[in-house]
Order: C-alpha cells, then sequence, then structure tokens
C-alpha cells in the first residue's frame, strides 16, 4: 500500500505522531510518502521505504500571503500521480484535510481515485478550526473524508460538540515505541543537568499560552523551599521569555535551565524524577506519554485528553487548570522520599505501555484496509 502523510514538520505533537506512524508504517513494508513544506524533526534519519516531497513556494509581490494551500493541493496531486498513492493520510485538518479535498477532486477528473484518512490532533478543531472563519470549510473537510480518526474521546466528543459532523470518528490514540525504549542505550547525562543533590523536574513544550509555562514556574518555586530541586524548561515558544522573566522575578533563576528546541528530549526525560504539565488545554498530552515512557511520574492538569493518559494516583496527579497548590501538593506527595518516588517511576512506565505501538499502529493499519476495500481501491 502506497500512503501519503500531509503533516507539520514542526515540534508539535501532530508532526511528531505523524512522522513516528510514518516510520513505523515503513518498517512494516508500507510505502510512505511525507508531504509537507520541510523535514519533519522527527525524521532525523534515513528510512527504508520513506520518501520526503517537499512543498515549494515562490514570492510574488501579488500575495499578501502566499497560497501555500494552493502549492500544498498541486504537490499532493503530483506525487499520488508519479507514485499511485492509495491513501492520503491528513494531520491536523487545517489546511491538510481541505487540500486533500482539492486534490482529490483534480484527480478524480483524470480518473484516478484515492481515499483520505483525516487525524484531528487538537487545537486545529478547538481552537483555530472552531474560528468563524475557517469553521463552515473545517465542517466540509471533516465529512468529506472517507475516515476520521482523533486522538483522544475528549477531542471525538468536543469535534461533535463543536462541528455539524456526520461521519463516525474513530478514537486512536497517540502512542510510543516502548520496546525501543526498553532496548536503546540510555545516554542520560544526570550530572550534567544538576547536583547529584538535586532532583529534576521537567516541563516540555511550544510555549504557547495555553501550555501554562509560567504555572510550571510558580509551581517549581513552591516546591524549593521542601526540595533540593533543578527545573529543565524544553522547547521554545511565544511565551519562553515570560517563563524567563518570572523565573528572576522570583529569584530562582540560577535553579532554572531553559534549553530551546533541543531535538533529543528523551536525554533529558530519562534522567527527570518529575514532569509538569499544567496545559490550559490537550487533546491527548503526547509529552506526558513521552515522559511516563521514561518512566517519569506526571503532575498535570485534567485538561481535555490528559485524564485518558496520566491516571491519577498511579502515573502521577491530576488538578484543575491553575491550581498551583494543588499540584505542588500532589509534586510533593511523589517527591516525599526514595521508596515513594521509585514507586510512582514504576507505575508511569507500566501505564505508558497502554500506548505501545505495537497495539495502536494495527488501529490505523484496520482504518487503512476498512477504507480501501470500501472505495474499491484493492
Amino acid at each position: 500500500m502506497n500512503i501519503a502523510i500531509v503533516c507539520y514538520p514542526t515540534f508539535g505533537g501532530s508532526g511528531v505522531v505523524a512522522t513516528e506512524l510514518g516510520v513505523a508504517l515503513a518498517q512494516k513494508g508500507y510505502q510512505i510518502h511525507f508531504i509537507t513544506y520541510g523535514q519533519p524533526v522527527r525524521l532525523s534519519s534515513f528510512h527504508k521505504n520513506i520518501h520526503l516531497h517537499q512543498v515549494y513556494m515562490e514570492e510574488y509581490p501579488l500575495f499578501r500571503y502566499q497560497p501555500y494551500e494552493l502549492a500544498l493541493s498541486s504537490k499532493m496531486v503530483e506525487v499520488v500521480r508519479e507514485y499511485n498513492i492509495d491513501i492520503i493520510h491528513a494531520h491536523y485538518a487545517i489546511p491538510h484535510a481541505y487540500t486533500a479535498y482539492m486534490a482529490k477532486q483534480i484527480l478524480h477528473k483524470e480518473g484516478l481515485k484515492v481515499a483520505i484518512i483525516t487525524t484531528l490532533h487538537g487545537t486545529d478543531i478547538t481552537l483555530v478550526g472552531n474560528h468563524p472563519y475557517y469553521k463552515t470549510a473545517v465542517t466540509f473537510s471533516i465529512n468529506a473524508s472517507d475516515a476520521v480518526t482523533s486522538v483522544s474521546e475528549s477531542l471525538r466528543k468536543n469535534t461533535y460538540e463543536l462541528f455539524d459532523i456526520q461521519k463516525d470518528i474513530s478514537v486512536i490514540p497517540n502512542f510510543i515505541d516502548i520496546e525501543k525504549r526498553k532496548k536503546q542505550p540510555k545516554t542520560c547525562h544526570r550530572a550534567m543537568l544538576a547536583n547529584p543533590d538535586e532532583l529534576i523536574i521537567t516541563h516540555v513544550s511550544n510555549f504557547r499560552k495555553v501550555k501554562r509555562a509560567c504555572d510550571v514556574v510558580r509551581i517549581f518555586h513552591r516546591i524549593l523551599p521542601y526540595k533540593k530541586a533543578r527545573l529543565i524548561m524544553v522547547g521554545d515558544g511565544p511565551d519562553r521569555e515570560n517563563a524567563q522573566a518570572l523565573a528572576h522575578q522570583l529569584e530562582i533563576q540560577n535553579y532554572v535551565t531553559f534549553l530551546g528546541n533541543y531535538l533529543e528530549v528523551n536525554d533529558i526525560l530519562c534522567s527527570s524524577d518529575l514532569f509538569i504539565l499544567p496545559s490550559e488545554t490537550e487533546s491527548f498530552g503526547l509529552a506526558a506519554l513521552e515522559a511516563m515512557a521514561e518512566g517519569v511520574p506526571v503532575i498535570s492538569s485534567n485538561a481535555g485528553g490528559i485524564p485518558e493518559v496520566n491516571k491519577q494516583g498511579i502515573s502521577g496527579f491530576l488538578s484543575d487548570v491553575g491550581d498551583i497548590p494543588s499540584m505542588v501538593d500532589n509534586a510533593l506527595i511523589i517527591l516525599k522520599d526514595r521508596k515513594t518516588l521509585a514507586r510512582f517511576k514504576k507505575q508511569a512506565f507500566e501505564e505508558a505501555s497502554r500506548f505501545d505501538e505495537r497495539k495502536i499502529i494495527p488501529m490505523y493499519e484496520n482504518v487503512y484496509q476498512k477504507v480501501m476495500k470500501e472505495k474499491k481501491l484493492f
């Protein structure tokens, strides 16, 4: 089967999941064609059966905003023609599902059939997609897809509430390669991150407002009087400067390290003792899952799909958004002593194992095969 995966190539969860899905499918013998404007950040090495088709755009003074959707749909048509693509798998509704439909109509005129599968990831629905400027087009794109999946039950519910959706939406959660992490040699650099007597607390995000990075700093500030610790902030975005300024204001800047967009996040997570994710909204909470897969318990909000990943009192604790005192109290429960921390670390890894890719990838394969049979593409 030849599958085109259309995604954003950035550090965001949708791009990460789309890339990891493509890699896993390629290892199983599928021919995978990534169509995007840059090399996906998780596609850092050569993989058999993977092809990258980059969307290029010319700068024209006529356009105030360059028509990326037009260039993207044209590239999709080109790739489907040349490589006999069976399925276009669009990750993120805007603009990928919409442009995939445009490409499908062009191809239909030429007598070529291709199926569209759309995976909803979060802000494409709850924030951007629900904007009046986009809502009509997003609703149409989802209903025009041959199959639709969502990364959490929470997002599935939100989609039905916010849009007039006539399609069945299958929940296929995000995943992680647990076996690979078991076998992979650890390159943890704990001694480079903290002193031997310090705990390591970590946050990883794109530092958008909804991630509430300043809450992370405030939580850490309240933990410090009770525990020797260091805070590692990984990622970059509009709220990073605010978080750095707050650390200085609270006079804890010497205990907080901002690493920016550090690619080898697992090198940090495998040294960590606690992960903080106080997000205002999360469709799934992939960052929490990646932490748990390294045996790191999670202190998080109970927003969106996070409770489907982080289990209360087992892999960590959940609190209401913005409830910093509760998050501090829960963090101190986990960090109480070595025995308690070790128990939570073990439980976090066990919970992460529920999302091993060997359990999740076949769910996507079933969707592909069902669509191919219904559309008589086999």
